[in-house]
């Protein structure tokens, strides 16, 4: 073959390998919209990658997520689902309610998948958990449903309080649901329980330095992203007042707090990603029920209990999923 004829053949075979590459099929693509941030909900992120796995997609090979996290500033939620809507992601994923609801704000079109505490039919997200409707489903821990044994179990642990606080973050729509079945609860078993809000940092200060001439014996940290973003100063200002404290997940027990009870987290955003991958196939948002957590997880750390100076029952150590030593 002349050189000429060559170098026109290897031309013409780098034109259609070019044209093939442009008419391969854009990845779908998967929004991811977080209220606090990569580094704090890292865990779950892996969990939620796990389960697009199970679903048949790998960031990257066959799918591609594009992640935004407001840093536990709600208000930048609104902006952020709306930025996602005009980049058309196919899927839109929405931790916790305050996304949830931006989500839902930003598109009546695109199949959202939420993650979320409360209800969402109280929240307003779902017609019902059999047949969600619309182009809203996901997965519901109902830890408001849980805020009874959460109360029994810390009640248990300290049972010289006299007043017991739920620390709530008001800006979260689980707020009045969660403080709602928590006075329920508590005034079922005649404890005196006590609201707190505390949507920033100065909040939780100011709740804290009330706390004892409130005389508040024991500490309900709600479920809330901004809440268990603020962990560690929790965990500290609890310690300093010798404040027994029960939170809805193990990371604060991780780092010094008394107990945690509540659904596997974990989990929970499994199945988000499975759901999410399902609906990348083809599948209607309002034809996947929403389905209820069905394991729960219970932490306590031994170590912050002799500092406390409590005794933990062996009935209670027992039935516990991990004990700190």
């Amino acid at each position: 073959m002349r050189r000429r004829d060559f170098i026109a053949a290897l031309g013409g075979t780098a034109a259609w390998s070019f044209a093939a590459r442009a008419q391969q099929p854009a990845l779908p693509k998967l929004g991811f919209l977080g209220v606090t941030s990569l580094s704090e909900w890292s865990r779950f992120v892996v969990a939620f990658r796990q389960g697009l796995s199970e679903a048949g997609f790998s960031d990257s090979r066959n799918v591609t997520i594009e992640y935004r996290w407001a840093e536990g500033r709600y208000e930048r939620l609104p902006e952020m689902a709306a930025d996602l809507v005009r980049r058309k992601v196919d899927v839109l994923v929405a931790i916790a309610p305050p996304a949830a609801k931006a989500a839902m704000g930003a598109t009546t079109s695109i199949p959202i998948v939420f993650f979320v505490g409360a209800d969402p039919v109280q929240l307003g997200l779902v017609t019902s958990l059999s047949r969600p409707g619309g182009n809203v489903t996901g997965v519901t821990t109902l830890s408001n449903e849980v805020a009874a044994k959460r109360l029994e179990i810390l009640r248990e642990v300290a049972p010289q309080a006299e007043a017991i606080a739920l620390l709530v973050n008001p800006t979260n729509p689980n707020a009045q649901i969660d403080a709602r079945e928590a006075q329920v609860a508590a005034a079922a078993v005649k404890q005196q329980l006590l609201i707190e809000n505390a949507r920033s940092d100065t909040d939780i200060e100011a709740a804290f330095a009330g706390f004892a001439k409130k005389r508040i014996g024991a500490l309900l940290v709600n479920p809330d992203p901004f809440l268990l973003g603020r962990r560690d100063r929790i965990v500290a200002l609890a310690a300093q007042q010798k404040l027994p404290t029960i939170f809805h997940v193990r990371e604060p027990v991780a780092v010094g707090g008394l107990m945690s009870y509540g659904a596997s987290f974990i989990d929970a955003h499994r199945q988000v990603g499975v759901y999410a991958g399902r609906i990348l196939k083809g599948a209607k948002p309002a034809d996947l029920p929403v389905p209820q957590a069905t394991k729960f997880e219970l932490a306590i750390n031994l170590k912050t209990a002799r500092a406390l100076g409590l005794t933990i029952s062996p009935t209670l150590l027992a039935t516990a999923d991990e004990v700190i030593e």
